[in-house]
């Protein structure tokens, strides 16, 4: 799966210096270093090179300032890596092109230049929200089979684990979490019910849903990542 490249380019992006986590927005992996302004750079995976890759990395360039395509290198290093016009496309472009091999060795195939593509505000800016937003990096990038870790996800467990005690009002849960009221009333996963008049407990879903995502006992953060409960 192209979740066995992620932390071999991980690991290459963050000696560039940047603070990547995976599966930020339709991106396989989001880098962000702290310029001002901050310089994102988008990552995108795949088991061998081909067009659909290629194709992933046209479809972010109104995002990033820079992007780097992944695959795995060919046993017999006849693969699609080493045909010129391919990575001359890449040059074209100004895409990055990263070669790992089954020993997690990254090589660099094509290196990135500085396209002008036009941006655009919007998208980039959620990306680079969720970014912050997302506490540590819980989900590696190039996976499609189960729901994302999110940020507001994320949040909305938490709000759920100081719950699973007792029901709470969204004001006992605003100080450590902000967007607290917001999550119970919205209610997007079905995990949470009015038990009386401005209190919430937690619905079989919301208990299955504690199982699941956090099988054993972990600190609650809050907002800004720092611990509130054991």
């Amino acid at each position: 799966m192209e979740t066995a490249l992620y932390e071999p380019v991980k690991l290459f992006l963050e000696g560039l210096g940047y603070a990547v986590k995976g599966e930020i927005g339709s991106c396989d992996l989001v880098g962000i270093r702290p310029d001002e302004p901050a310089v994102v750079v988008i990552g995108e995976l795949k088991l061998t090179f081909n067009l659909e890759l290629i194709l992933q990395g046209v479809d972010r360039m109104s995002i990033a300032d820079e992007i780097w395509l992944a695959a795995r290198l060919s046993a017999t290093g006849k693969g699609r890596e080493g045909d010129p016009r391919y990575r001359n496309l890449c040059r074209r472009l100004g895409f990055g092109l990263l070669g790992v091999s089954s020993s997690g060795r990254v090589d660099i195939l094509v290196s990135p230049t500085a396209p002008v593509p036009r941006k655009d505000p919007r998208r980039r800016s959620r990306v680079v929200e969720e970014h912050k937003r997302r506490q540590g990096d819980p989900v590696a990038g190039g996976g499609t089979r189960k729901p994302i870790m999110t940020a507001y996800r994320q949040q909305a467990l938490a709000c759920a684990a100081a719950m699973a005690a007792a029901p709470k009002r969204p004001r006992d849960l605003k100080p450590s979490f902000p967007d607290a009221q917001k999550i119970l009333r919205r209610n997007v996963y079905g995990w949470f019910e009015r038990s009386e008049r401005g209190v919430y407990a937690l619905t079989e879903a919301g208990r299955a849903a504690l199982a699941s995502w956090l099988p054993t006992p972990v600190p609650i953060v809050d907002a800004e990542g720092a611990d509130i409960a054991e």
